[in-house]
């Protein structure tokens, strides 16, 4: 439960129809077998203490009876766990027999769930079993106490004030108005679905996206438990499946035909977070009658064993992620034509250094060229060695060009930087900021005195990561006329690189390509070495891979240090050992919060994605603020680990 992360399962039992003491038996199992592995909330399947293939044994009074006399049993014989559990049975309430989900909690029943909508379909005939549920909330009489009884029930948790349970049960979130909408404006973070979905073709793959995207509609974790081995085969096949989202994702999941729990971790700080974010979801109006019934959950650090990506920028997934590449190459391509088309620019001037983000610009240039019909000798790639720059740096520039039939331009720009030492008294032999920066705003001035000999406009090459970093020159590389890599983390630039060369029929252009992708980063500001590259950015500002990763949920999510450092240390463990993550970290958030100044005054950009620093759009932040906080909440973590 620290940092709002709850361990959750869902979990499908072996079934005997209509034996009510044997499917007792089942399900106290799932639930000691949960609460073993740490979960606090389990959900079981629809009439799961009945089966729920039941027919008009429904109808018997019998089962109705055992049915409750077994959640009697089921709860007495949890009464010790720590864990929310929902099971699923028949109840007969006034003169009407409801299909209902029973929710507990040791040793007390909180509450039951009446399901909304019975279908009237196909093999689904509920209606001839079962009333749809009534509006609003009622009581019933329960084991000699009075329950809550209704539709409008909430579950809240006091020890975590995020979690806020509502349920629906199966058919409920397939009809148009699903009760989980409700449930999730009237504060719902959770959403508990028992289910008995049966198995047809194409229909587990439509449920999954239903659930994942009722969880990203509605900014919630959504918990599916469906019925499986064990009940009747007289007309359907159920086969389980369980699945656990989180905000249009799916967390776990389980195969087909297969018994047991399915568990993972909900981090409800990350969801109440986005809805605070997202004014829209606070906006919408709240809806009467709910119910919110507290209980008590034990607090206790949460293992984490939810999928959690080292590249969150990147699908894992190879054709997601090469779809993900040629959208934002569609992106950054239409919106740099835009400004082409508005601006009556003759020609786009990029400076190529020979690395990813220039590499990057000029094939998004390209691109831009294709789009509006005109040939690629519009854009001029310049290319403007000085005192750092190497051979291997100067060829690719110049090979990527020629493949890619633009015009190129050599302007070597060492003389230019040597009188401006000169004029201002600047030793070309003292290797400071001075020395570097000067190389870098004469590159600039070249390139926007280019544009206007050509009536052209110059195309930004920097990219998220940098800027999040500061790492980029004030008015030198930091400054263009439209930057078309400025929300493009640095991670994501080598895929999209790769998938440019992987998709080339040009194998000179896919192999310079490659070589573009293996050359260290580096803005080639100091003296080569033998030749080499001797200033590699990642050894001076660190990992991109870790930065993005901070990035990622400090910026986009809101997380705080202490909760970032917790993701890293899983993400990468194995790769950093917590020293070198928090050194990282902190020189992370100094530099982020210093060099807010550089993003305040961004040339236009489009963005491509979740995270965008541009003080136009996602991102306004005073450029004096402190950065203290944030620090000493990473010293508090440092203190801790050494202890």
């Amino acid at each position: 439960m620290q940092q709002g992360f709850i361990k959750v399962a869902a979990a499908t039992p072996k079934v005997r129809v209509a034996d009510c003491a044997y499917n007792a038996e089942q399900i106290i199992s799932m639930v000691q077998a949960a609460a073993h592995e740490g979960a606090k909330i389990l959900v079981l399947p629809e009439l799961s203490i009945t089966a729920y293939t039941c027919g008009d044994l429904f109808f018997q009074t019998v089962l109705q009876t055992r049915a409750k006399e077994s959640l009697r049993e089921i709860i007495s014989a949890t009464k010790l766990l720590d864990i929310l559990c929902v099971v699923g049975l028949p109840l007969a309430f006034q003169s009407e027999l409801y299909n209902c989900a029973a929710v507990f909690h040791k040793g007390k029943i909180l509450g039951v769930i009446p399901k909304s909508n019975t279908p009237n379909y196909g093999e689904f005939y509920e209606y001839r079993n079962f009333a749809s549920a009534f509006d609003g909330n009622r009581s019933i009489e329960l084991f000699g106490k009075d329950v809550p009884f209704g539709t409008k029930l909430l579950f809240a948790c006091r020890q975590l004030p995020q979690l806020k349970a509502g349920v629906e049960i199966c058919e409920d979130l397939w009809v148009p108005n699903p009760p989980s909408i409700s449930h999730a404006t009237a504060g719902a973070t959770i959403i508990l679905n028992p289910s008995a979905s049966d198995e047809l073709i194409g229909k587990r793959a439509y449920r999954r996206q239903l659930i994942a995207s009722q969880s990203a509609q509605l900014i919630c974790g959504y918990i599916y438990a469906n019925a499986g081995e064990g009940e009747s085969t007289t007309d359907m096949v159920f086969a389980g499946g369980n699945l656990i989202a989180e905000n249009g994702t799916v967390l776990a999941e389980e195969a087909a035909y297969h018994t047991g729990a399915t568990i993972t971790e909900l981090d409800l700080e990350r969801l109440s977070g986005e809805r605070r974010r997202m004014n829209t979801y606070s906006s919408c109006s709240k809806p009467d009658g709910y119910e919110t019934i507290w209980f008590d959950l034990e607090p206790e650090k949460t293992a984490l064993t939810r999928p959690v990506e080292k590249y969150p920028f990147i699908p894992s997934d190879a054709g997601q992620r090469e779809n993900r590449c040629e959208e934002i190459l569609a992106i950054q391509a239409n919106g740099l034509k835009k400004r082409m088309e508005h601006s009556r620019a003759k020609t786009a001037v990029i400076g190529i250094s020979g690395g990813l983000d220039s590499c990057l610009a000029l094939l998004v240039a390209a691109e831009t060229m294709d789009l509006l019909q005109r040939p690629r000798t519009d854009i001029i790639a310049v290319t403007m060695p000085c005192f750092g720059t190497t051979s291997r740096t100067k060829s690719n520039a110049e090979r990527l060009s020629e493949k890619l039939n633009v015009t190129l331009r050599m302007i070597d720009i060492a003389n230019a930087v040597k009188v401006h030492f000169e004029d201002i008294g600047q030793s070309d032999q003292l290797l400071n900021v001075v020395y570097e920066n000067a190389q870098a705003r004469e590159r600039t001035q070249v390139l926007m005195d280019i544009a206007n000999q050509t009536n052209g406009l110059v195309v930004g090459t920097g990219d998220l990561s940098e800027l999040a970093l500061g790492w980029a020159t004030y008015n030198g590389d930091h400054m263009s006329m439209y930057g078309v890599n400025a929300s493009v983390p640095k991670t994501l630039i080598r895929h999209i690189v790769r998938f440019a060369a992987d998709r080339s029929s040009d194998k000179e252009l896919a192999e310079v390509l490659r070589d573009i992708l293996d050359t260290p980063v580096s803005p080639e500001l100091l003296p080569a070495k033998d030749g080499e590259i001797s200033q590699k950015t990642e050894d001076l500002v660190g990992p991109y891979e870790l930065h993005d990763f901070f990035l990622y949920y400090a910026i986009r999510w809101g997380f705080p240090p202490a909760k970032v450092f917790r993701l890293t240390r899983y993400a990468f463990r194995g790769v950093y050992d917590d020293k070198t993550i928090l050194y990282w970290e902190k020189n992370f958030f100094r530099r982020f919060f210093a060099q807010q100044f550089k993003r305040s005054c961004l040339p236009d950009g489009p963005k491509v994605g979740s995270v965008s620093l541009s003080p136009r759009g996602d991102w306004r932040m005073p450029s004096d603020a402190s950065v203290q906080m944030w620090l000493d909440e990473l010293d508090a973590v440092e203190e801790n680990l050494e202890r």
